[in-house]
C-alpha cells in the first residue's frame, strides 16, 4: 500500500490528491473485512493474499476518476462541476474495468480439485474489495476532489470565541504550522527526485507519441511483429515444467524407514534410537521424535502397522529455509546409507495432498507376476533423473509358514483335509472354550498346545494331527511345511489387485518426470489382463489443470460479455481482448527468468490477469469512442486518447505492480503460494501495458472501418 501511494505522489506531485486516492485503500479493506465476516471467511494466507492482490487494484478506479476530474478543472470548470463531469465521463469505463476483473473470479467456483478449494476464499476477498473500491471511486473520491480544504475567513471582533475555544484553535494552528513546516521540508528534499521523474515522464510521453504515430502508419508491420514475439515466447513453455502446488517449506520433514521383513520390534527400536540420536546432534535441528512399528498419515499409508517400519520427524529451528532442509536431508541421507539393510524415504508434511508426487499402479491378479512387473518398473524408474526414495508396495513381505497338504497321503490314511486343518488350527491358534468375568472385563479362556510343542518349524512338523490306535500321525506325514515370504499387504483399487510404485521428486518438475515414466511404462510390455495408471499428485494435477483451462476460457468469455454490454458493440470488446494473449509474453518470460514452474497457483494468476490486462485497453478505447462521438477523426482520436490516457494507464499499472512486489519477493512463510501468482500478474501486466498502448490502437484502426 505504501509503495502504491508513493507511485501516486510521484505522478501527481500533490499530497492532497494522493491522500484522496489513498483513502480508497483503507475504506475498501475494512469494508471487505465486514463482508468476509458475513460470508464466514476467516483470516488466512489465502484471504489475506487476496487483499494483498487487491491493494494495487483498489486505487485504479480512483486514479482514473481523479485524473478525469483534474483534466476538467484544468479546462476551466469549477470544482463541483469538474467533479461531477469528470466522474460521470469515466463512470462507464471504471464500471466495465471493475466488472471484468470481478467476473474472472466467477469461473473459480466451477474449478475442480485442490484449486477450487484453495482459492475460493481469495476470489471472494478480491471481489469484495474491488466492488467497494468502485463505490468509493464514484462517490467519495468526487466529493473529496470537489473540496478545496482552504481555511475559512477571519472572524469578526464581535464574534470572538471563548477563551477555551481560542486555546483549542491556537493549539490547532500550532499543529498546522508544524505540519506545514514539515511539508515544506519534505518538498525541499523531494523536489529534485520529483523534477527528475517529471522530466523522465515527459520524455517517455514524447517518445510514445512518436512511436504511436509510426505504429498507426505501419499497422501491418506492428501486428506481425507482435504475433512473432508471442510465437517466440511460446517456445519457453516446454522449458518451464508443471507441478500441482509448490511444495511449502515449513521447517519440518520426516524420513520413513524399513528394515528387512521379520525384524523384531525391539531390534527396530534400537536401530531407530541410533538414528534419532544422530539426527538430534545435527546443527539447526530443534526437535526430533520417532515412532516405531507404524507411520503417521503424513508419511506412509495411514494405519500401516509392521514391526519392521518406523518414522523419524525433524523440526528445524526458525527461520525455515529450503536450502537448510535440503542440506540436513543430505547429511542425514549419508548416515542412513551407512546402515545395513535399511530402506528409507524422505518427505515433507503436505497441507493439500496426502498423495506422493509419483504413484504408478499396475493392475492384475497374480501377485507373483505383479511383484515381478513392479520390480522391473522400479529398475527403470531408478534410471530416471529427478526421482528419489522409489518404493514398491510389493516389497518387504512378511515371513510365514505355509502348510501344503498331500491329498493322496490324506486319502490313504482316511483323513480329510478339512479335518486335519481344523486340528492344526486348534493346536496352534487354539479355540475359545469359555470366558471368565473380572469386574467389567470379559477374558477368553483359549485351549491350545503348550508353547514347547509349537515353538519352531520342527515342532510344527512333529505336531500330531490324528491318532490311529497306538500310532500317532504327525503333520509331516501328510503335509509339507515350507518357510517362505508372503506379501506384506495386498492392495486393491476398484476391485482389482494392484502394485503401487511411489517416488519423490528432487530437483525436477512433476510434469516432465511423469512423461518419462509413461514412456517407461509403454516399453514395459504388460501381459494381457494387466494395465497401468499414473496416479498420485499427477492425477490431481491433470484434474485441476483441465478445469483451470476451462475456467480461463470461461473468464475470457465473461469479460467479453461484460464489455459488449458496456460498449453496446461486438467489435470493440474484441479489439480490447487482443491485450490478453500478448500478456503471455511477459508471463512466460518472467516464469522462465525466475525458474517458476507452472502450477495451479500460476494458473490462478493467469485468470486474474485476464481481468486486469483489459482494464487499460478499456480506458483507451472508451476515450477514443468519446472523442469520435464528438466529431474527431479516427486516427486523430487514437493519437489524442493515447496522449491523454498515458498517465492514468502508467499510474494504474505502476500501483498494481508495486503493490504486488512484496508478495513477489516472497517474504514470510507460505510465500511459495503467493510469489508465483504475483510474478505471473506482474510479468503479464508490464508486457500487456506496453503492448496495449501500441497494439490496441493498431488493431482498432485496422478492424474499425468507419472514419
Amino acid at each position: 500500500g505504501l509503495l502504491a501511494i508513493l507511485v501516486l505522489y510521484l505522478f501527481l506531485r500533490s499530497w492532497k490528491t494522493t491522500a484522496i486516492i489513498g483513502v480508497a485503500i483503507p475504506i475498501s479493506v475494512v469494508a471487505a473485512f465486514f463482508l468476509m465476516f458475513v460470508s464466514g471467511i476467516s483470516l488466512n494466507i489465502m484471504s489475506l493474499g487476496g487483499l494483498t492482490l487487491g491493494i494495487g487494484l483498489l486505487v485504479d478506479n480512483s486514479i482514473v476518476v481523479l485524473e478525469a476530474i483534474q483534466r476538467r478543472r484544468d479546462e476551466g470548470a469549477d470544482d463541483v462541476e469538474a467533479a461531477r463531469d469528470g466522474a460521470s465521463g469515466v463512470a462507464r469505463a471504471v464500471v466495465a474495468s471493475t466488472l471484468t476483473t470481478v467476473c474472472v473470479f466467477v469461473p473459480i467456483v466451477f474449478v475442480e480439485g485442490i484449486a477450487g478449494q484453495l482459492f475460493g476464499d481469495q476470489a471472494l476477498t478480491v471481489t469484495y474489495s474491488l466492488v467497494i473500491s468502485l463505490l468509493v471511486a464514484l462517490t467519495i473520491i468526487p466529493m473529496l476532489a470537489s473540496r478545496r480544504f482552504d481555511p475559512g475567513p477571519a472572524e469578526a471582533e464581535d464574534d470572538r470565541p471563548s477563551a477555551a475555544l481560542r486555546a483549542t484553535v491556537g493549539v490547532t494552528r500550532l499543529a498546522g504550522g508544524l505540519l506545514k513546516a514539515l511539508r515544506r521540508l519534505f518538498e525541499g528534499v523531494t523536489s529534485l527526485p520529483l523534477e527528475l521523474f517529471s522530466r523522465g515522464f515527459d520524455a517517455v510521453a514524447a517518445a510514445y507519441e512518436r512511436t504511436l504515430a509510426w505504429v498507426l502508419d505501419h499497422r501491418l508491420i506492428t501486428l506481425v511483429s507482435a504475433v512473432a514475439l508471442l510465437a517466440a515466447s511460446l517456445l519457453l513453455l516446454p522449458l518451464l515444467g508443471t507441478e500441482l502446488v509448490p511444495e511449502l517449506v515449513q521447517g519440518e520433514f520426516y524420513v520413513n524407514t524399513e528394515l528387512p521383513p521379520g525384524t523384531h520390534l525391539d531390534l527396530n527400536q534400537r536401530r531407530i534410537a541410533l538414528l534419532e540420536r544422530s539426527a538430534a546432534s545435527m546443527e539447526g535441528v530443534e526437535t526430533v521424535y520417532a515412532i516405531v512399528g507404524t507411520s503417521n498419515e503424513q508419511g506412509g499409508v495411514a494405519g500401516e502397522r509392521r514391526e519392521n517400519i518406523g518414522q523419524i520427524t525433524l523440526t528445524l529451528s526458525p527461520p525455515p529455509s529450503r536450502a537448510r532442509e535440503e542440506a540436513l536431508m543430505d547429511e542425514l541421507r549419508a548416515t542412513l546409507d551407512r546402515q545395513e539393510q535399511l530402506e528409507y524415504r524422505f518427505g515433507r508434511p503436505s497441507y493439500f495432498s496426502f498423495r506422493t508426487p509419483i504413484e504408478v499402479e499396475i493392475r492384475g491378479y497374480n501377485l507373483k507376476l505383479l511383484e515381478r512387473l513392479a520390480e522391473q518398473l522400479k529398475l527403470q524408474m531408478e534410471a530416471i533423473d529427478g526421482l528419489a526414495d522409489i518404493k514398491s508396495s510389493t516389497e518387504g513381505g512378511n515371513p510365514e509358514l505355509q502348510i501344503r497338504f498331500d491329498r493322496d497321503r490324506l486319502a490313504a490314511l482316511g483323513l480329510s483335509l478339512e479335518q486335519v486343518a481344523a486340528v492344526v488350527r486348534s493346536k496352534v491358534l487354539g479355540s475359545v472354550a469359555t470366558d471368565i468375568q473380572r469386574e467389567d472385563r470379559s477374558i477368553d479362556i483359549r485351549l491350545r498346545s503348550q508353547e514347547e510343542f509349537r515353538d519352531s518349524v520342527a515342532d510344527l512338523r512333529r505336531l500330531t494331527v490324528s491318532q490311529s490306535g497306538k500310532t500317532a500321525v504327525a503333520l509331516s506325514a501328510v503335509a509339507e511345511v515350507v518357510e517362505t515370504e508372503g506379501p506384506a499387504e495386498i492392495r486393491r483399487s476398484e476391485g482389482d489387485r494392484v502394485a503401487v510404485i511411489t517416488a519423490n521428486l528432487v530437483g525436477r518438475d512433476l510434469g516432465s518426470v511423469s512423461t518419462e515414466i509413461v514412456a517407461a511404462l509403454e516399453q514395459l510390455g504388460l501381459p494381457s489382463g494387466y494395465e497401468w495408471r499414473v496416479g498420485g499428485q499427477r492425477q490431481e494435477m491433470e484434474t485441476s489443470f483441465d478445469s483451470m483451462r476451462m475456467a480461463i476460457l470461461l473468464a475470457i468469455f465473461m469479460v467479453y460479455l461484460v464489455m459488449a454490454s458496456q460498449f453496446e458493440s461486438l467489435l470493440h470488446p474484441f479489439v480490447i481482448l487482443f491485450s490478453v494473449p500478448f500478456a503471455l509474453i511477459g508471463v512466460l518470460a518472467t516464469l522462465w527468468l525466475f525458474g517458476v514452474t507452472i502450477s495451479i497457483v500460476v494458473l490462478i494468476g493467469a485468470i486474474l490477469l485476464a481481468g486486469i490486462v483489459v482494464n487499460n485497453a478499456i480506458i483507451l478505447v472508451d476515450y477514443t469512442n468519446q472523442l469520435r462521438r464528438s466529431g474527431m477523426a479516427k486516427l486523430e482520436a487514437l493519437r489524442q486518447a493515447g496522449r491523454v490516457r498515458l498517465r492514468p494507464i502508467l499510474m494504474t499499472t505502476a500501483t498494481t505492480v508495486l503493490g504486488l512486489t512484496p508478495m513477489a519477493i516472497g517474504l514470510g512463510e507460505g510465500s511459495e503460494l503467493r510469489s508465483p501468482m504475483a510474478l505471473t500478474v506482474i510479468g503479464g501486466l508490464v508486457t500487456s501495458t506496453a503492448l496495449t498502448l501500441l497494439i490496441i490502437p493498431a488493431v482498432y484502426s485496422a478492424l474499425d472501418r468507419s472514419d
